[in-house]
Order: C-alpha cells, then structure tokens, then sequence
C-alpha cells in the first residue's frame, strides 16, 4: 500500500512540504485522501483496506490527543511542585544549616563556618585548609576530640595572621587516638541562609554572601550555634 500511495505522490506532483522523518495525523489524512481521488474507478479500493486505514488514523489521532494531554499533565504537575517547593524553601530563611563538601569560598566577607564529626575519641585533632594550589595556608590545632559533631569558624586568616586572598579553599581535619591510629571523620561546613533566590532552572540559597543549591544541604540545625573563632570549637 505504501509503494501505490508514493506512486500516486510522485505522478500528481504533490509535496508534503519539509522532509520529515515522522508522519503525523494530518499527513496520514493527506495520504489517505489522496489514494483516494487518485484511485482506479475500474479497480477501487477495497472497502476492508479502507476500513484498516480509517481505524489506524482513530488510534494515531488518539494517541496524539493522549501525548498532548499527558505533556499538560507533567507540565502543571511540574509547576505545582515547583511552587510547593518554592514556599516550603522560604521558610528556611533564618536557619542554620550543614552542607555538604569542604570547598570554602572566600568572597569578602567575615568568617565561615566549618565542622566535623568524629567516629571515636580522639587525642589530638587539628583542621588543616588549603589554597587552590594545594598548600597549607591555616593549622587550627588543639580542638575537642569527643566522639560526634564539632563546629568553628574561620575569620579567613593565614598561619601569620594576614587576611588570605579571594578565592576557593579547602579543608581537612586530622584526628588521631592516644596510640596514634587514625580516627575516621567527616568534614562539612555550616552557615545560616539569608536568602532564597528561585531562578528559572533551580533554588539557590545564599549563606553568608555566597549562594548554594538546595542539594547542598544535608542538614537543618534546630539551634543555631555561631562556633568559636578560628582557634577553637564547639562541642
């Protein structure tokens, strides 16, 4: 049948327009009627194949309403999540939060917060944070080594006490028991969100001048504690 409707096609010089990969309902149509007209009166179409034709262009008209309408459907239901979203995101305004990663980005301002959660006791722990280059700038040592969550902050000053330059840091703590062996540990930073920013594509939250997504938060803090100051912390 596709070979007769092509033949048809090419002897009454019709075009379909574009080249298209995919046919749809209307050029289906196009197609049906054009055998149509262009059949042999001493030989027409079999009332069987044109009832096999009719019914296929219902299911191909059907399946492109159901297309349509499921497209609308995950549109709303997008937006709709989008919104709830977006309300629920306000209310973190004020809250302190734990993020995930030890990248520190040094923009201006004061200080930032950082923590770390140790799997058992530990005698000696310290917090080592490095440039971009890989260098140790800052040695914060003597911090608490109970077993559970630590937090401090860093006033972005190197080991001589001079303000480090703009840019990204990062961080690791080191935590050892009396006899030496290494204490497994987790980094993560800490800071309370300003603002909620709601872009096209995503939510960012900006905390203390430089904006996160909202993937970044693995945690929200019932209480907010500022920490110590670079050359302590807070159990």
């Amino acid at each position: 049948m596709l070979e007769n409707i092509t033949n048809l096609l090419n002897g009454s010089g019709y075009s379909g327009g574009t080249s298209k990969s995919i046919l749809g309902k209307d050029d289906f149509l196009k197609l049906m009627l054009m055998q149509l007209k262009y059949q042999d009166p001493m030989s027409p179409m079999d009332s069987s194949q044109y009832s096999a034709q009719l019914a296929q262009f219902s299911s191909l008209e059907q399946l492109s309403n159901m297309n349509s309408l499921l497209e609308m459907s995950v549109n709303a239901n997008f937006q709709l999540t989008q919104a709830v979203s977006n309300t629920m995101t306000a209310a973190l305004i004020g809250k302190e939060v734990k993020l995930t990663g030890n990248e520190i980005v040094y923009n201006g301002q004061e200080s930032t917060g950082l923590g770390y959660n140790l799997a058992g006791e530990a005698d000696t722990v310290e917090i080592k944070i490095y440039n971009e280059a890989g260098a140790v700038i800052k040695t914060i040592k003597n911090l608490p080594g109970g077993k559970g969550d630590h937090k401090l902050s860093w006033d972005f000053t190197d080991d001589n006490g001079e303000k480090v330059a703009k840019g990204k840091y990062t961080f690791s703590v080191e935590a050892k028991s009396l006899n030496g062996q290494t204490i497994s540990s987790e980094v993560y930073r800490t800071g309370i969100i300003d603002t909620i920013k709601f872009t096209k594509n995503n939510t960012k939250l900006v905390i203390n001048n430089v904006e996160y997504f909202l993937s970044d938060v693995y945690e929200i803090l019932n209480t907010i504690n500022q920490g110590a100051n670079s050359n302590g912390a807070d159990d």
